[in-house]
Parts: C-alpha cells; sequence; structure tokens
C-alpha cells in the first residue's frame, strides 16, 4: 500500500465530513449518497441495511423520526484509507444528545465502509470533563 499524503487525508476527512453533514444537517440523504458513497458500502451498524439504498432508507427514517437532528464535529482524524468522525448529535434543540463516532473506510474518492459507536451524553459525570 502506498503512502497517503497529507492532501490526500485532507480530502478523505472531507469526504466523510460532507457527507454526513449532507445527509443529516441538511436533511439530504439522497444527494450524500449519489456524491459519496460507493455501490459496494459495506455497514456494520447492526440498524442499517449494506449499499447505497440501504444508507437512504436509514437516513431518511432517522430524519424523519427526528426532523430537528442535528450534528456537531468536533474533531476529524485520518490515518491511511480510514477517516474518524467524532461528533454530538442532537434530536432536537433541548436533547443532551450523544457521542458518536463514525468510522469510514474511503476508497477512490468514495465512502465504502461504516462503523459508529454512539453513548448517550448523561446528565451527571464523575469528572468536570465533557464528551468532546
Amino acid at each position: 500500500m502506498q503512502a497517503q499524503t497529507a492532501n490526500d487525508l485532507a480530502t478523505n476527512k472531507r469526504i466523510a465530513k460532507n457527507c454526513l453533514d449532507l445527509a443529516f444537517n441538511q436533511k439530504n440523504p439522497v444527494e450524500a449518497v449519489a456524491r459519496y458513497i460507493a455501490p459496494n458500502y459495506r455497514q456494520h451498524n447492526p440498524d442499517a441495511p449494506d449499499g447505497p439504498d440501504g444508507v437512504v432508507a436509514f437516513a431518511t427514517a432517522y430524519i424523519k423520526a427526528n426532523p430537528e437532528l442535528s450534528m456537531e464535529f468536533k474533531r476529524i482524524i485520518a490515518e491511511g484509507e480510514y477517516v474518524v468522525v467524532h461528533s454530538h448529535q442532537k434530536r432536537n434543540p433541548k436533547d443532551r444528545g450523544d457521542a458518536v463516532v463514525d468510522i469510514f473506510r474511503v476508497e477512490d474518492g468514495k465512502l465504502v465502509e461504516h462503523w459508529d459507536i454512539i453513548q448517550p451524553v448523561p446528565s451527571h459525570s464523575a469528572n468536570r470533563n465533557t464528551m468532546f
């Protein structure tokens, strides 16, 4: 495998962020999939099916159930073909939300694989640090 340049990594980070932003903040999963998802997309979230149609179906249903949904991107890390997006997702403005980590694998400028980890933001913490 050839080493990626900083420019490649920046491009991969932009692809992952733009896909999430377009799908969930701008509420346009169809366009997000058309621009950023590969035909052979593999999904590791047990609630979502594989493939571009699976992304559209999952995201559309999630947005319909949470029309005020928002994602605030906290950090994006890229290494090799992987991009990690750490975000604060809120279903509505009053929601404490979830700390979400999306992990994508990028191939030829498209997202080809996805994992996610979701943790509710608690009302109390054993320390004074935030989850972000």
